[in-house]
């Protein structure tokens, strides 16, 4: 373990980039240090006008080199009962204690140590860092970045996306979409409801279908990696109504699938949003929002890429989660993936994340036999 890495943890703590707000200060802290060292770095703004991507390089950006990818957003830490402030690094024995330890800032921290060397490193083929924001609603940053890729460098020949794995490659996950369905009716007083339109009322039969459409789901196609092995599709919210006397006006649903690799997310979602349309010849105003979109991600386990990051890592490989990352994005661009990072999951999102001080040190040690493998 190096005083570095800590010391990088602790500054990438101590900015509160919370998913959906501006990210400039970190932004700012990782282009500077990156620039420091020689890199060749890129801001890429966000349409949101308020948060940025950065994609870094070092070595001939001409060749096919490998992407280093992780989020620099976190998900809030209120409403929950910290031992200590969750946006300043605490070491503890061998752990270290803050919002995003986990996920994913020690991926990055452990990544940003080890630059000095590969600044010194003769790299054939380049080395570059794509740090995203606003991962924690759905990978919403990163694919402005992969567009502007091309333009920045030839095309990669994988990516390493450094979710929390235990230092475990994982070879593929689920692809997800969510979609909010608002239905809007008529006002009116509850003992005239044939004057007004109950939105909750129209509603129910979306919900319906979106119940259907899951118990279609699990008899369809089976992949028998993932738990459960077909893809899945669950209402997570449902609002409406304002008091029991009025005819409610407005009414909500938020729908998620989650789709075996091969099969597009959002087009699982379609039954229920055809349902939801189907509203409006009844008099209702429908509006859909995309809420996330990303496709499973799928790396056959004899290639290249799975053989680098397993020797590197010296971690048997897990062939499949449930959950979903950016790295489907990077597959669909035409940029094999994989997983690998430290910490563990089941961490993520709680009071006193952490992360091992020794699960860095393995991070670092599997990055500087990546980067060792770019080498003329």
């Amino acid at each position: 373990m190096t005083a570095d890495v800590q010391e990088i943890l602790a500054r990438l703590i101590g900015f509160p980039s919370v998913v959906g707000t501006p990210n400039a200060a970190i932004v700012s802290y990782v282009r500077d240090y990156l620039q420091s060292f020689g890199a060749s770095v890129h801001i890429l703004p966000g349409p949101e006008g308020d948060r940025s991507n950065l994609f870094a390089s070092f070595g001939p950006v001409e060749r096919p080199g490998l992407i280093l990818s992780g989020h620099m957003d976190v998900v809030p830490a209120e409403g929950q009962t910290w031992s200590s402030d969750p946006f300043t690094l605490r070491a503890e024995r061998n752990r270290l204690y803050g919002r995003g330890t986990s996920d994913m800032k020690g991926f990055l921290a452990a990544a940003m140590s080890l630059v000095p060397e590969i600044a010194a490193m003769r790299l054939d083929r380049p080395l570059h860092f794509a740090f995203s924001y606003d991962e924690e609603a759905g990978c919403r940053g990163v694919p402005h970045m992969i567009a502007a890729i091309p333009a920045l460098c030839a095309l990669p020949s994988g990516s390493i996306v450094g979710e929390p794995s235990g230092m475990a490659p994982i070879l593929s996950h689920k692809g997800k979409a969510a979609m909010r369905i608002s239905i809007r009716g008529t006002a009116g007083h509850s003992s005239r409801p044939d004057l007004g339109r109950n939105a909750i009322h129209a509603l129910a039969g979306v919900l319906s279908e979106a119940v259907r459409q899951s118990e279609r789901l699990e008899q369809a196609e089976q992949n028998m990696l993932f738990a459960p092995p077909y893809s899945t599709l669950q209402a997570g919210i449902v609002s409406g109504g304002m008091a029991l006397n009025v005819i409610p006006e407005h009414a909500r649903l938020d729908i998620e699938v989650r789709a075996v690799p091969g099969i597009e997310p959002s087009a699982l979602l379609q039954p229920v949003l055809a349902a939801a349309r189907a509203l409006q010849a009844r008099g209702f105003e429908v509006t859909t929002e995309t809420i996330s979109d990303y496709p499973g991600m799928a790396l056959p386990a004899g290639s290249p890429l799975a053989a680098l990051v397993g020797d590197a890592s010296g971690v048997t490989a897990v062939p499949a989660v449930s959950y979903g990352t950016e790295a489907g994005l990077f597959e669909r661009a035409g940029i094999p993936a994989i997983i690998c990072g430290p910490g563990d999951i089941a961490r993520a999102h709680k009071a006193d994340e952490f992360i091992l001080m020794s699960e860095l040190e393995d991070c670092r040690r599997m990055l500087l036999n990546v980067a060792a493998s770019l080498q003329g």
